[in-house]
């Protein structure tokens, strides 16, 4: 394999250092989908949701709970409550 250029290990290191914030992120933004999806779309999404907040370190009964629930009013709770962590 290639050896990576100062800047490719920069962009890889910078990566790293903001991942909670690039997750959070995503679980935003899937929030949002989740209130607009449906049918098998919606199924798909909470499996997405499931694996984001898996990579948050948010304990699998939370986790089981919101998917059981299929609440994106409880999954905003919980963007919110982590966001005020921050």
């Amino acid at each position: 394999m290639a050896e990576r250029t100062k800047y490719q290990q920069n962009i890889i290191k910078n990566y790293y250092q903001n991942q909670d914030a690039i997750l959070m992120q995503r679980l935003g933004e899937q929030v949002t989908e989740l209130y607009l999806a449906a049918g098998k779309a919606r199924e798909k999404l909470w499996k997405k949701v499931a694996t984001t907040l898996e990579k948050l370190k948010i304990a699998q009964s939370r986790i089981d709970h919101l998917v059981k629930t299929d609440n994106p009013a409880l999954l905003a709770k919980l963007v919110e409550e982590l966001l005020a962590k921050r």
